[in-house]
């Protein structure tokens, strides 16, 4: 058991300041502020000085990162890009597969189930193929199909965690409900959809909107669409992409002031390039030229095919943008940890795993625990 020093921890309601936080093996034991008194346990408390403590980043929706895939049966492949996104406080992940065939795509969910037992991801997040080709971004259009129930079937696991389907296409609605079924996560995304067949969708179980704005049919006065009934159902946990490339920082706002920060979750949508140089890079089978952070499709559309944002960045841009420190903890660990069940991460609560990063002052990562362990 050991009691750290530190400047401020952020918990579910309030940020505590000139703080103190135990932790006692892989959990979090006790904390509060120094004024109010610190345990004795007969050990010198460890001071870490002046960072601010935010529970482990919790990412449901990442492909890849430092040169790395998650679309692999490579094993230790997919070790590398948990690892990268850990160093940028990542304590939690979902491993997210871009589109394939079905039989790359229950060998790619099969290399990450093994992951899955070791506690490396937390689940796999089928992001295709059941998409619109109208709004299918960087994923191969001549891989999507409709979700019909024995390819749904087919793909589905213990390992999924949570599918992305266009609740237009035909058997839309019934996947939806098939997915929900097997004890998974539906999401809407990559979709053309009317407002009406958005709200169908959630009607039918979704209870995700993949990536709010990007890989939908835009918003318009006359016209709400996906995005429009995205923001009003309650039922829907938004992911946004908060890198200042994929919506422009207003468009956050709109979203936050709108839906508010329990139905905010933080996502990288991080791709292979994510924390290397300029350059050629792919997502699934297609080309991605990445320059200044922004990665774009090599040919064709141009699309932006992923992003190479890491959940510290989009932490930090949250906060420089007003977003006060308990809010932006909730956008980036709580929510989203809340909306799959790990009540075990996700928070600094008594009895929670210990996972803790640590932030400087201009709120760049110093160190990150995990389950009580300081990461290399």
């Amino acid at each position: 058991m050991t009691t750290y020093r530190v400047g401020r921890v952020v918990t579910p309601d309030d940020v505590l300041e000139n703080a103190w936080i135990q932790v006692d093996g892989e959990d979090i034991r006790s904390f509060g502020r120094r004024s109010e008194g610190m345990p004795a346990d007969g050990k010198r408390p460890e001071d870490l000085g002046d960072v601010t403590v935010v529970p482990g980043f919790v990412d449901i929706h990442t492909h890849g990162g430092g040169g790395s895939s998650y679309s692999t049966t490579d094993p230790e492949e997919a070790r590398k890009v948990a690892a990268f996104h850990a160093g940028h406080g990542t304590t939690t992940t979902m491993a997210s597969l871009v589109t394939a065939s079905l039989d790359d795509l229950v060998a790619q969910t099969a290399c990450l189930a093994e992951l899955m037992a070791d506690g490396v991801v937390a689940g796999v997040h089928l992001e295709g193929p059941f998409l619109s080709t109208a709004r299918c971004g960087a994923h191969e259009p001549s891989l999507l199909r409709p979700p019909l129930k024995d390819d749904v079937a087919q793909v589905l696991s213990d390992a999924v965690k949570m599918v992305t389907i266009a609740p237009e296409l035909e058997n839309g609605l019934d996947a939806i409900r098939q997915v929900v079924d097997a004890g998974a996560v539906a999401a809407l995304g990559h979709t053309d959809a009317t407002y009406e067949q958005m709200v169908a969708g959630a009607d039918a179980g979704a209870t995700v909107a993949t990536h709010l704005f990007n890989g939908m049919r835009p918003f318009h006065h006359r016209d709400p669409g996906p995005v429009g009934a995205a923001l009003n159902d309650e039922r829907l946990l938004l992911e946004v992409i908060n890198d200042g490339m994929h919506l422009d920082p207003q468009v956050v706002r709109v979203a936050l002031a709108a839906a508010g920060v329990n139905r905010i979750a933080l996502i990288t949508d991080a791709m292979m390039a994510t924390g290397m140089p300029n350059g050629r890079y792919h997502i699934g089978s297609l080309e991605v030229d990445v320059e200044d952070g922004l990665a774009t499709l090599a040919h064709g559309s141009h699309s932006i095919a992923g992003s190479t944002l890491t959940m510290d960045v989009a932490f930090r841009n949250a906060v420089k943008s007003g977003v006060s420190l308990v809010d932006a903890s909730r956008m980036a660990s709580t929510t989203p940890a809340q909306t799959f069940g790990w009540y075990d991460v996700g928070s600094i609560e008594t009895g929670k795993r210990a996972d803790l990063v640590l932030l400087d002052a201009e709120y760049a990562v110093q160190k990150v625990m995990r389950a009580g362990s300081w990461l290399d």
